[in-house]
């Protein structure tokens, strides 16, 4: 199938091949009336006897002045119609890559919320797992060791995951699945978000998500953060005991889902692919660069959830807001994709 780019690839032809007739035809209309001059001059010179030749020339350059007119008239028609042709052929290719953008935009971060939504569920589940309730309600060493145990079964299975923690209602880590690989036993978590929220939870249905953010402990690589309380005998209606904690490897997985957009060969030489949070930050990119320090701006989208846009330089941009999925509502991230134009 054509590239619709080759829609103004011609239009500029046609318009560079018509400018190069114009002015070859204005070189020999000019040329002509010189001529034509020329032999009026040398005709009334000739006196009587050049009379008749006077009559040619002065029809020659009657008839070169209308060529000439005509050739105005065309280039003026012909240059305006280009014009609008090329316009409405960068038009049409805005809308048709721009619309291919946004689809895999939509695409994009699809797939991100279908992996988010099994996070929630892998928390509320393994939340209700009676070793971690026992580890809570027992607090014995032999009853966090044994909870250890089983988180580190679960990390051997899910291996998406970077570590699980169990925290008391104090926020003091208590135990972990992976003790040998990251010193989480003992930290204090009490102030951070995911904690907070965990344990004001209504009930065992509920869940709490953070910001992709940097976990120093987990050797400072950017993390998505589930969270749930861990309850009374597994109850969902069961009092707080404590708070699990579930660390998904962001930056592995949401690279496999920007890198995994099906672009072309050509494309992705020229095509940046995003996802962004609520608060503009990018959270994973395609060429690596600017992930949780970079802000991008959304200024072409108008506020809605899903759409495409030119930007600055001849820039298509894709996006589409998170749908959600099942129970996960999303976040308000984005995903976006980027592509430059072909080069002239």
């Amino acid at each position: 199938m054509a590239e619709p780019e080759r829609i103004v690839e011609l239009s500029r032809a046609v318009s560079e091949i018509a400018g190069d007739k114009i002015k070859v035809i204005k070189t020999v209309t000019g040329a002509t009336k010189i001529l034509a001059l020329n032999a009026l001059i040398e005709a009334s010179r000739a006196g009587e006897a050049g009379k008749g030749f006077a009559v040619v020339a002065s029809e020659v350059k009657t008839i070169s002045t209308q060529i000439a007119n005509v050739t105005q008239e065309l280039e003026n028609e012909l240059t305006s119609r280009v014009l609008e042709l090329t316009r409405l052929g960068e038009l049409m290719v805005s809308h048709v890559r721009g619309t291919r953008l946004m689809d895999l935009a939509y695409n994009m971060i699809e797939i991100i919320d279908r992996n988010l939504y099994e996070r929630s569920c892998d928390v509320r589940w393994w939340a209700t797992d009676s070793a971690l309730t026992d580890c809570l309600s027992q607090g014995t060493e032999q009853a966090a060791d044994w909870a250890s145990r089983r988180l580190g079964v679960i990390l051997d299975s899910y291996t998406v995951y970077l570590d699980l923690w169990v925290a008391d209602a104090q926020g003091r880590v208590i135990a972990s699945g992976r003790p040998g690989r990251f010193r989480a036993n003992g930290a204090d978590v009490s102030r951070q978000g995911w904690f907070q929220e965990a344990m004001n939870t209504r009930d065992g249905n509920e869940f709490a998500v953070a910001d992709i953010t940097s976990n120093e402990i987990l050797g400072g690589v950017p993390v998505a953060t589930y969270a749930t309380a861990i309850r009374e005998g597994g109850h969902a209606d069961g009092r707080p005991l404590g708070a699990l904690g579930i660390f998904f490897d962001w930056e592995a997985q949401a690279r496999s889902v920007v890198e995994g957009v099906r672009l072309t060969p050509e494309e992705k030489e020229r095509t940046r692919c995003l996802l962004i949070d609520s608060n503009e930050r990018v959270i994973a990119a395609s060429d690596g660069r600017g992930v949780l320090s970079e802000s991008f701006r959304l200024n072409g989208a108008g506020g809605q959830a899903m759409g495409t846009y030119t930007a600055e330089r001849g820039r298509i941009v894709g996006f589409a807001q998170t749908p959600g999925y099942e129970t996960y509502r999303g976040l308000g991230w984005y995903g976006v994709i980027v592509q430059e134009p072909l080069a002239s």
